[in-house]
């Protein structure tokens, strides 16, 4: 996220409201006359403390909470990254994969050029910071890096005391502006406008390029094609469910999904729990649509963090038995429906099926918002083989067998795109169907993109 106000103790407050969308490390860069920055691993509230943080002044900066999809989790690839160039100092934050990280750094690398961490987010500065070298405008070398680009970025930047928000030409990952009492800033969810008591005024729009100002901000376009690409795991699970992401409130948008579920794979149950937090509005759905009656089925452990994105499978299982502990007078001798957002690799949903067992249900069937995800995804979720996936050459029955329910219903893709009130055409769906929005050596592409300037 990026911001003009006091910016170090506001990105704090800011960066812990979008926490969810990254805990394995945190940090901020902020500009009062140079650029300064903190960053380590860890979370918000653990990173950003004491004597060194409280030093950090200045109106402008950025901040980012990562989740590693593309380079390892470990201290050097902590963000904001920051450079000292021949053009001045440049901080950049990154939300999403670079498909074409690895033939771009390879030929940087053949030309001389060294990196210093394995992230794709280093390839995007240091092309930035040559572009910088090249123009005093900073838009045109902002634009000339992304015409080399291809995939999901969602940047904030800050060169000098300049701040930019940035989206992809498809759009993947979700940006917004907001205005703050003291100032404007960009963020990846718009429940951070709604928290520092600001106000959302919109998305960035895919191919745009904002920059935050004292007054405002401004705003200039790449050419884009005549579709975006949104992924739909972020009203699925990714984002906040008060937040608004691309005109749509994650929580409505859940319900619908749970509606449709309800309808499409219908159960004989007395009771619909679900699996806290991201399940909970499909649950909700559920239970409108099927009449079953809701009920909180689990106790969840709010000092565990979320499960699905720590980078190991040894601390997901773990944090599976620490985060959740069904209520057993909710689903002790009863018919229970578990409703939750989706399954990736099954490990998780067994051991939640299992521990409804021993409290006594006497039956647990499974019901699924999101379709099977049966490929991997090059655009920022950690979902990177085929062969972690459960529905991998495996039958909804097979799965159904996998995690010891009684029964397994998953909402379909067309019902999927129903529910979310989205085109097809403009929302990426690859790692349900295999077919992708960009170019992915080795896989098939949705259609034929043509690239048309929206102005």
């Amino acid at each position: 996220m990026a911001m003009t106000c006091n910016a170090a103790s506001t990105m704090k407050r800011a960066l812990r409201v979008i926490q969810h969308r990254g805990q394995e490390s945190a940090g901020v860069a902020v500009f009062d006359g140079r650029i300064k920055s903190l960053k380590g691993m860890g979370l918000v509230h653990e990173v950003l403390c004491g004597r060194e943080f409280d030093m950090l002044s200045g109106n402008v900066g950025i901040g980012h909470v990562r989740y590693s999809t593309t380079g390892t989790s470990s201290p050097e690839n902590s963000q904001p990254i920051v450079v000292s160039t021949s053009a001045g100092e440049l901080a950049l934050g990154h939300n999403g994969d670079i498909v074409n990280a690895d033939k771009i750094r390879m030929k940087l690398q053949s030309e001389g050029w060294a990196f210093l961490t394995s992230t794709d987010s280093e390839i995007i500065v240091r092309l930035l910071a040559n572009e910088l070298t090249q123009t005093t405008d900073a838009v045109r070398a902002i634009k000339n890096t992304m015409r080399v680009l291809d995939g999901a970025y969602s940047l904030t930047v800050m060169i000098g005391g300049r701040v930019f928000g940035i989206r992809d030409p498809l759009g993947f990952r979700p940006l917004c502006i907001g205005k703050l009492q003291n100032g404007y800033a960009i963020a990846s969810e718009s429940a951070v406008f709604d928290i520092l008591r600001g106000e959302f005024i919109r998305d960035v729009a895919p191919g745009e390029i904002v920059e935050i100002t004292p007054g405002g901000f401004t705003s200039s376009r790449v050419p884009s094609p005549l579709h975006s690409a949104h992924c739909m795991f972020e009203w699925v699970y990714f984002a906040r469910p008060d937040s608004i992401v691309d005109g749509k409130e994650v929580y409505e948008l859940r319900k619908n999904i749970g509606r449709k579920l309800a309808e499409e794979q219908p159960v004989d149950a007395d009771v619909i729990v679900a699996v806290p937090d991201s399940g909970r509005g499909h649950a909700l759905g559920f239970s409108e649509k099927s009449g079953i009656k809701y009920e909180e089925g689990f106790m969840k452990n709010r000092y565990v963090e979320r499960t699905f994105i720590l980078p190991e499978q040894n601390k997901r299982d773990e944090g599976v038995l620490l985060k959740l502990n069904p209520i057993k007078s909710t689903v002790a001798g009863k018919r229970v429906v578990i409703v939750d957002d989706s399954i990736v690799r099954g490990t998780t949903m067994r051991k939640i099926v299992e521990m409804v067992r021993r409290a006594g249900a006497k039956e647990v069937h499974v019901r699924i918002g999101c379709p099977p995800v049966r490929a991997p995804c090059y655009y920022g979720i950690d979902m990177k083989t085929r062969e972690q996936f459960a529905a991998t050459n495996r039958t909804v029955e097979q799965i159904a067998k996998m995690i010891t329910a009684d029964s397994l219903g998953y909402t379909s893709v067309k019902g999927l795109v129903e529910a979310l009130e989205i085109s097809e055409n403009d929302l990426c769906l690859a790692c349900l169907t295999g077919e992708y929005p960009s170019n992915v050596p080795g896989e098939k592409t949705r259609y034929q993109q043509t690239l048309e300037a929206h102005i």
